[in-house]
């Protein structure tokens, strides 16, 4: 077995959100292509977990 990553990894580009069960530390991070999927997804989770919008990432980078 090798040494786990130490670098975190660069995201592609797209919208994302962060989903997190009730009371946990770290979540998943979702990518969708489009803003309205981005919206759906947030939608769908936030029935039962936490979620917590990213925005749009471009070249590993948050898009202001």
């Amino acid at each position: 077995m090798g040494r786990p990553p130490t670098r975190p990894r660069k995201l592609r580009d797209g919208f994302y959100i962060e989903v997190q069960s009730k009371g946990a530390k770290s979540g998943i991070k979702l990518r969708s292509d489009t803003l309205e999927e981005m919206k759906q997804a947030a939608l769908h989770y936030r029935k039962t977990k936490q979620v917590t919008v990213l925005g749009e990432y471009k070249n590993g980078k948050p898009v202001d």
